[in-house]
């Protein structure tokens, strides 16, 4: 049994195959192919933090394959009434085929994960999001192919976003640029367990320079709305627009996570330009999570 906690819980090899194998999954879809390896299976989906684009994926991924899934908020389980989460894991995981969790406290996926008997995939936590970096790598590699060797740059909070593209540079093997404002740096220690080059920089033209991947978030992440005027004002210069991407390499693509403050982190005219593959991006998700869950399933 295998989960999916940070990119890291599998190998380059394996996130390539993952990659390979949701672009294929995206070509049959769009074929109009039948295909149903999850017949019967149900997926419990565990939300402490809402979303639009995780859970109409996930659902719509377990919906594809001919399996279900079952939508938890706090207010649906006794994890919101204190029950210990070693308690809910071994329950929740006797009655389904396998748990999705997107929380705030990292450790909590860890605790669920070490008492589940089925497997446990991580959809955002304060500290990793890996399912958005499996469809970010998937979008490059459909527009630019393979993203080995190539320089990727991280503007804005060093967040959960960052460290698992701190991840995936080591997986994937690309150099990571991460631009940040001084006290917003991403955890030291993810940074020094790093394998591969990753540079810090407190400006942005710096760090864009020859980068063929520029990618953004959100100034206040879920949780942090009550530092957004502080925020707007530390990140003020940390936008990226065409100003920005014109310091990149020519063609350079940009990615966002969504949702996306456009005039904020991303001019309003980049979100819509063609170098832009945000909404390419956002549609992958569900298929590189069709190639996770069918991994995890089968493997």
């Amino acid at each position: 049994m295998r989960h999916f906690l940070t990119l890291k819980d599998l190998t380059s090899d394996e996130l390539q195959q993952l990659i390979t194998r949701a672009i294929e999954l995206k070509r049959m879809h769009k074929a109009g192919e039948i295909y149903q390896p999850l017949k019967n299976k149900v997926l419990a989906m565990i939300f402490d933090k809402s979303s639009t684009r995780t859970r109409v994926s996930f659902e719509s991924a377990m919906v594809q394959f001919g399996g279900g899934s079952i939508f938890l908020s706090p207010n649906d389980t006794q994890l919101g009434r204190g029950e210990p989460v070693e308690d809910s894991a071994r329950v929740i995981s006797s009655m389904v085929d396998a748990v999705m969790i997107r929380t705030f406290d990292h450790n909590m996926v860890k605790k669920f994960a070490e008492n589940s008997s089925v497997p446990v995939i991580n959809a955002l936590t304060d500290d990793y999001h890996p399912c958005q970096l499996l469809a970010d790598m998937q979008t490059y590699q459909e527009h630019k192919g393979s993203i080995q060797g190539k320089t990727v740059t991280w503007v804005g909070d060093g967040n959960n976003m960052c460290h698992s593209y701190i991840n995936a540079a080591d997986r994937f093997g690309f150099k990571l640029s991460i631009a940040t404002p001084k006290g917003y740096e991403p955890d030291a220690n993810i940074v020094a367990s790093a394998q591969t080059t990753i540079t810090l920089f407190n400006d942005v033209d710096s760090a864009v320079k020859g980068s063929d991947l520029v990618v953004t978030d959100v100034w206040a992440s879920m949780g942090q709305e009550e530092e957004q005027k502080k925020r707007e004002v530390a990140f003020a210069d940390f936008q990226v627009n065409h100003d920005v991407m014109a310091l990149a390499n020519e063609g350079a693509l940009f990615m966002h996570c969504l949702p996306a403050h456009r005039g904020e982190e991303v001019s309003a005219e980049l979100m819509d330009d063609t170098n832009s593959v945000v909404w390419n991006e956002a549609e992958n998700r569900l298929h590189a999570q069709k190639a996770l869950l069918e991994f995890l399933f089968t493997n």
